[in-house]
């Protein structure tokens, strides 16, 4: 479960007033669930990550993952923490000097330091679960997009961690991959059971896959609720948003 009570993050710009850009945000996300993430740009979506990751700390309110309450956690307790979550960044983030294999390694003998053995049933395993077999020593520049996607989904989930986040896991791809990749991170997320949360900006695609949406504006969660829901709601920026209106207040 992750959860977050009134929470609030501002930015100090040089010579000028707080910005901010979290605005009091209550969201509890069950265990198991799959949870979409959307809105328009600079609402909030990729900093609300941060928040359940601890790589950013909320000025104000409570972040609880799992059992763990983040605000107020040592860095020692915030990497504890971190080893239940699973991490897909917007751009990959693969190293790029690193083959395929050690990439998909990399969280495994970060965190854990397991025998060799282990590391190399584990990564031939995620490149299965990807269709990437026979992949392991190339090179993340000799890459489609869309290999690199599933080698990023291979990473954030070689540890199998019960929390996975993804930001932006199909941006920049063709409509046929981009709905290989929501497919095989559904099939992912219903076999491990694990909590997932995606931002996305390919709402036609995500709002197959599922479970529950939220809606970030301007900082502020304005809707919470199941993906039926988020399609009929009468919320004007939701309904606007969500189908993609030309009319409307956003």
């Amino acid at each position: 479960m992750i959860g977050l009570a009134g929470v609030s993050k501002s930015v100090h710009r040089l010579g000028g007033a707080p910005h901010a850009i979290i605005s009091g945000v209550d969201l509890t996300i069950p265990q198991g669930c799959l949870y979409g993430l959307i809105g328009p740009g600079a609402s909030g979506k990729s900093v609300l990550l941060k928040l359940i990751t601890g790589l950013l700390r909320p000025d104000r309110g409570t972040v609880t993952v799992g059992d763990d309450v983040l605000t107020g956690a040592s860095e020692l307790e915030l990497q504890r923490a971190r080893k239940r979550i699973g991490m897909l960044f917007q751009n990959n983030a693969l190293f790029e000097h690193l083959t395929v294999y050690d990439n998909i390694a990399f969280p495994l003998r970060r965190l854990y330091a397991p025998v060799e053995d282990e590391v190399r049933a584990r990564v031939a395993e995620r490149l299965a679960c990807v269709s990437l077999s026979g992949f392991e020593e190339r090179l993340p520049p000799g890459l489609s997009g869309g290999q690199k996607k599933r080698v990023g989904v291979a990473r954030a989930t070689v540890t199998r961690a019960p929390i996975v986040l993804y930001d932006e896991p199909a941006a920049g791809l063709d409509p046929v991959t981009s709905q290989k990749i929501f497919d095989l991170l559904r099939a992912e997320q219903r076999a491990s059971g694990s909590t997932v949360v995606m931002v996305s900006s390919d709402l036609d695609r995500l709002l197959t896959v599922t479970d529950r949406v939220g809606m970030m504006y301007r900082g502020a969660l304005i809707f919470d609720g199941t993906t039926a829901e988020a399609r009929s709601s009468s919320e004007p920026r939701v309904r606007q948003f969500v189908h993609g209106s030309t009319e409307g207040p956003l």
